[in-house]
């Protein structure tokens, strides 16, 4: 006769036994936080001190600009920008490494009072589940911010924020021409006018990819039929859109979130996977919304994602997985060195 199977555990034990691990986790990774943000400090503050020493040399060059080679003064300036902007990322990391460890500590701290309050047995069962099933939770949502906030200042920083600092430089070279070489300062001042363009559009495509009006007043369908055509103007990208069921409105969050994913797939196509072409599907049910997006990009082995590696990480999936889930849907991805990648998921439409 097969042995008997042994009493199932306390789920109250099982349950104070898994935030225990759990805060010893946590405990690990704020030891490894705090000596993260110690080396960045360090690195901040000697880039500070690089960007003083290329602020103070430039500063000498422009005291003798007539007498120094055009060559010189676009290296001067260049080191400048270079040191500012490895400054500025750097500054990001070492927010953002702040910002988990605030986080982290936050989240020990709910931990230990779980485990205090168990231990002590001054808290019901049906009290200590909910709080240690929703910690998590909470703590997915300020992280999946944090990554977003993230992007969005990385974005800032190599679109708009670098654009308006070489408008700058060549405004000043313009403006120091003017009465050395007229004819070269009108030449400089064509591209000038050329590179306020093209910043321009820049800027106005980053605020549309940020919220497109379009989203709020014609809803999902349309802003995406726009967006498909704003990438389709560039060069060695396509994309297909192909919509099947009945078009219509749904819940706004539902919609931003539905385009959000899709947006940030593509960009993945185009941007990381360096794909030629991709293929986006939208199937709108009564009771859910399905969607695919496949590219014929580089791809990535499926292994890496299990590592937390940085394929999920330089891709955002796991971003893009969590605003999926936390609306009750499914995000599932495949994909092949050399063969491309397919992503898909589905959301319920009540």
């Amino acid at each position: 006769m097969p042995a008997a199977s042994p009493p199932p555990a306390n789920p109250m034990s099982a349950l104070l036994e898994e935030c225990r691990k759990e805060y010893q986790q946590v405990q690990s990774e704020l030891k490894e936080v705090d000596m993260l943000i110690q080396q960045t400090a360090s690195e901040v503050d000697r880039l500070a001190q690089r960007s003083t020493q290329a602020a103070n040399h430039l500063q000498q060059v422009e005291a003798h600009f007539d007498t120094i080679p055009r060559q010189d003064i676009r290296e001067a300036y260049q080191a400048l920008v270079e040191t500012q902007q490895r400054l500025f990322t750097m500054r990001g990391q070492l927010e953002k490494l702040q910002s988990d460890q605030r986080h982290l500590q936050q989240y020990a701290r709910l931990l230990q009072r779980v485990l205090e309050s168990c231990q002590e047995g001054a808290v019901p069962q049906e009290r200590v589940q909910p709080a240690a099933e929703g910690v998590p939770a909470v703590v997915r949502a300020i992280e999946a911010q944090e990554r977003e906030r993230q992007i969005l200042a990385r974005q800032m920083h190599d679109g708009p924020a670098q654009a308006l600092t070489n408008l700058v430089l060549q405004a000043e070279i313009c403006e120091r021409l003017f009465e050395s070489n007229p004819e070269q300062a009108r030449a400089e001042l064509a591209n000038l006018k050329a590179a306020v363009v093209a910043t321009f559009q820049k800027v106005r495509t980053f605020i549309s990819n940020l919220r497109p009006m379009m989203l709020d007043d014609l809803g999902l369908v349309p802003t995406l039929r726009r967006h498909i055509e704003d990438i389709g103007e560039g060069e060695g990208f396509r994309v297909n859109l192909t919509i099947t069921g009945r078009e219509r409105r749904f819940a706004p969050y539902k919609e931003v979130t539905v385009f959000r994913v899709i947006q940030e797939l593509l960009t993945n196509a185009r941007d990381v996977s360096y794909a030629t072409r991709a293929q986006v599907n939208v199937d709108i049910g009564e009771d859910r919304i399905l969607v695919s997006v496949e590219d014929d990009g580089s791809g990535f082995e499926m292994s890496e994602l299990g590592r937390g590696g940085t394929v999920a990480e330089r891709m955002g999936l796991d971003t893009l997985r969590e605003r999926v889930e936390m609306l009750g849907g499914r995000f599932q991805i495949e994909s092949t060195p050399g063969r491309g990648t397919r992503a898909f998921f589905e959301l319920p439409l009540p």
